[in-house]
């Protein structure tokens, strides 16, 4: 039976709130709403009563459009409210048997050896690298033997204030929280690869007022940072530049943001209106004033998001290069200056296309929203432990199929209900009512005398046999 998946965006330009249906692992949108986003800045809510109605809004939408009430809703928060932080854990296997048990224990472990503020809450476990006995650079001990399990993990912790702030403003918008996910980790699992995270790839999200990075090597989620500058900032550079409205510069941003490729480019000019005037008062820049001051606020984001990767001591280990993704890729000509800046491939990225109404997430702005649907589709790394405390792990519902299917064997009581649908043909030996009395007295005489117990369910159990 498939589950509906309600999965809400809350970025800093807008919010976008998807619904889906999934069955067997494959997601299926169904419904999709967005809104201007109200109430926040650089990824942190300044108003709960207008996120609120934002995010309430674009919910509606999504809900008259897939004909469903849900109302509860995995969530994704910006790098803005989190701190994160690396530690390790050791635990002996009594046993010498690796099992799910064991796994979460460990991890545990890990989360207790780490010194957590207590103003910080965590919403991520995610381990990077399992050692068992003096083997390292375990993928998955699920299985194997050993008698000490170790595992370096990274923690991802958030404010407990702004992530209070953040639950109130959906609670006041009438939708239950069911997990929450760092919008990094959504969006590198909407655009990457398996081959990207296994070679090592950096995931850089660049949106509206905030850039993401999440660096992933064997596909293990190694290092995350936040940098509060995004593509709005450059509508700022240009409304100050240009003297111009917001709005005005958000539109020349749109359709003259790229980077000259002739120097025919730079002397043409475009007549914009001033700010405070009337229709008639406007004014001519030229597009060279336009480019230079894109590329200057580009430039020195790319940089600082180069510094980041150098902090992480993991550059060297980045096979795949990095993967851009968000509203701001969409500048032409990004993508060259970001592979000079970073001396390594890069990729621009789209969202991973699923079935259903997709026409309007084909942008890398959806492609945090559309990971949301994915994490509870099942596409999370091989173990963590949620928001909401709970083990998450890729053969969980094969697992549970499995537990599920043992249970329904054990229901079948041989000697009361045999099923309907289960027949031998070779012995199926119709019973006379003369035999069913007979069986029936053989087990009273097994309650009456239990030192005839053997003998008698011995011939009872051949009756048995015949009739299966």
């Amino acid at each position: 039976m498939g589950q509906t998946i309600l999965g809400i965006d809350i970025g800093s330009t807008k919010i976008c709130a998807i619904i889906a249906t999934c069955k067997d692992g494959i997601p299926r949108v169904i419904g999709t709403g967005f809104h201007k986003s109200m109430g926040l800045k650089k990824g942190s809510i300044t108003n709960i009563e207008q996120a609120s109605r934002a995010i309430k809004d674009a919910v509606n939408d999504a809900r008259r459009v897939a004909g469903t009430n849900i109302n509860k809703a995995v969530i994704s928060i910006s790098g803005a409210y989190t701190k994160s932080t690396d530690s390790s854990g050791i635990v002996n296997i009594p046993n010498n048997e690796i099992g799910i048990k064991e796994i979460n224990r460990v991890i545990q472990t890990a989360l207790y050896n780490a010194s957590i503020p207590s103003e910080y809450e965590v919403i991520h476990i995610l381990p990077y690298n399992f050692k068992l006995d003096d083997q390292d650079f375990i993928d998955d001990p699920m299985g194997m033997s050993g008698s000490r399990l170790e595992v370096s993990v990274r923690i991802i912790t958030a404010q407990k204030s702004s992530l209070g702030n953040l639950k109130k403003a959906i609670k006041t918008a009438g939708i239950e929280i069911e997990n929450i996910v760092l919008a990094s980790y959504a969006s590198s699992i909407a655009v990457l690869s398996e081959d990207e995270k296994n070679l090592g790839v950096a995931c850089i999200d660049m949106g509206g007022s905030t850039c993401e990075l999440m660096i992933h090597v064997g596909n293990s989620l190694r290092y995350n940072d936040f940098l509060g500058v995004g593509s709005n900032h450059i509508t700022n550079d240009l409304a100050m530049a240009l003297h111009t409205p917001q709005s005005i510069a958000e539109q020349v941003k749109v359709k003259y943001g790229s980077f000259p490729k002739t120097l025919e480019d730079t002397e043409n000019l475009i007549e914009i209106p001033s700010i405070g005037g009337d229709e008639s008062g406007k004014h001519q820049v030229a597009l060279a004033t336009v480019h230079n001051v894109v590329y200057a606020r580009v430039e020195e984001t790319l940089m600082i998001l180069a510094k980041s990767l150098e902090r992480s001591g993991l550059k060297d280990q980045l096979g795949s290069g990095v993967v851009l993704t968000g509203g701001m890729v969409q500048l032409d000509g990004i993508r060259d200056l970001a592979a000079a800046l970073f001396n390594m491939p890069v990729r621009l990225a789209k969202p991973t296309e699923i079935d259903g109404l997709f026409t309007d997430l084909k942008g890398p702005e959806c492609a945090t929203a559309i990971g949301l649907v994915l994490y509870v589709s099942g596409k999370y790394t091989n173990y963590e432990i949620d928001s909401e405390k709970r083990i998450r792990y890729c053969n969980e519902k094969l697992e549970d199929e499995t537990m599920q299917f043992q249970k329904n064997i054990s229901l079948i009581n041989p000697l009361q209900n045999k099923p309907s649908n289960i027949q031998n043909p070779v012995n199926s030996v119709p019973r006379s009512a003369a035999d069913i009395k007979q069986d029936l007295s053989d087990i009273t005489e097994i309650k009456k005398n239990p030192s005839k117990n053997g003998s008698i369910f011995r011939n009872l159990w051949n009756k048995m046999t015949q009739m299966f």
